[in-house]
């Protein structure tokens, strides 16, 4: 069939399956087929959603208190594939996706109530409390591991996830045969968005050292220049963001078991798509993580080695991760085995262990106790 002899509609069809392909510019494909990007992506939305590229009727209902059958049905059905979806949500992802003669927020949430589509406990439990926020994309990251789940063929999943605070943006979610790889995980991150400002994670073996030591995650951390921090144990509220990603995640994409390992990653990987880009977010004001979010301006390097000030006093960790010195021993932990530290003495008789540019720890000067062991950025 030639181009010519196509109807509107087999053009539509045809642009969303040309915009599905790997690589493609959307806008020279605007260009080909003579339309804006925002028609475009009105017509790529509508079909991620479900729903048909014909145009929305303009003409007025007879009865303007009443939603018509046809915007109550889109409703429905959106709820039904999107079951953690509230009416909220739905009536700006039907915005987006160019639906007109929608009705308020409000109506919305009671269309879906009186056709039996919210569960009052489930209702409560979405009603979140105030957390922090950073103020810009990337000053701070989240992350942690999902709890696992078996897949069809018997093998455990644990799915390690990525959240922007800022923006809600997910960076990565890497589903995984074991809780570990942590950092290459990071790596594939950092190399596609740049560096954050900051990592905030729970006190997990895979984040924070051993015996309340460095680990291996927070010293990868500092040679990037990046801040660890840990939330307080016993406390998941610090990691609200991320905790409610996840019970998100697991609603929207883990409804049916996955297979085995590969199709975990498709899946996941496709709802990460559709998070970012379509799901409109309350704390946004309705707008899509992707139309918030921007990649750091810190590229990914390769760390070189640190130049401490002219007369610093630097001291070796031996290789079983101990810093001794005069009357002092104190475990930093393997992770900093053969690594040359910075001791600062101050005149509350207490010094510093200084590691590149972060404190890592402080002690008594005098009895040589350990203070505390928190890593500071200087």
């Amino acid at each position: 069939m030639s181009w010519e002899t196509k109807t509107v509609m087999e053009q539509r069809k045809q642009f969303v399956l040309d915009a599905s392909a790997e690589d493609v510019n959307i806008s020279e494909l605007c260009r080909q087929y003579g339309i804006s990007r925002k028609t475009a992506h009105k017509w790529i939305n509508r079909a991620e959603l479900g729903l048909p590229l014909c145009d929305q009727s303009r003409r007025p209902h007879r009865q303007p208190s009443k939603t018509a059958d046809n915007i109550e049905q889109e409703i429905i059905q959106l709820r039904l594939q999107h079951p953690s979806w509230g009416g909220k949500t739905i009536r700006a992802a039907l915005e987006a996706a160019g639906v007109e003669g929608l009705p308020s927020d409000k109506t919305c949430c009671n269309i879906l109530k009186r056709n039996g589509l919210v569960d009052p406990v489930e209702s409560v439990k979405h009603m979140a409390f105030q957390r922090f926020e950073k103020e810009h994309c990337n000053e701070m990251w989240q992350t942690d591991f999902k709890g696992d789940f078996l897949l069809g063929n018997g093998i455990r999943c644990y799915p390690l996830t990525i959240l922007d605070d800022h923006s809600r943006f997910s960076i990565r979610i890497d589903p995984k045969d074991t809780a570990s790889g942590v950092k290459d995980s990071f790596i594939l991150a950092f190399c596609e968005y740049g560096l954050p400002n900051s990592v905030l994670s729970d006190n997990g073996a895979q984040f924070a050292g051993p015996h309340k030591g460095i680990s291996l995650f927070e010293r990868f951390l500092m040679d990037l220049d990046i801040q660890p921090i840990h939330g307080r144990p016993i406390h998941p509220q610090t990691q609200g963001k991320i905790e409610r990603f996840h019970r998100t995640l697991k609603q929207e994409a883990l409804r049916v078991t996955p297979a085995n390992m590969a199709e975990a990653k498709v899946r996941l990987e496709n709802w990460r798509w559709l998070y970012n880009e379509v799901r409109p977010h309350h704390a946004l004001g309705m707008k899509t993580p992707a139309s918030i979010y921007t990649s750091s301006t810190r590229p990914y390097y390769d760390p070189k080695p640190y130049v401490y000030e002219e007369g610093a006093k630097l001291i070796k960790v031996n290789n079983w991760g101990y810093l001794r010195f005069g009357s002092v021993q104190l475990f930093l932990s393997e992770a900093m085995a053969d690594t040359k530290v910075e001791i600062r003495f101050a005149e509350d008789d207490t010094f510093s262990v200084i590691y590149r540019n972060y404190k890592i720890a402080s002690i008594d000067a005098i009895e040589g106790k350990l203070l505390n062991r928190h890593i500071r950025r200087l």
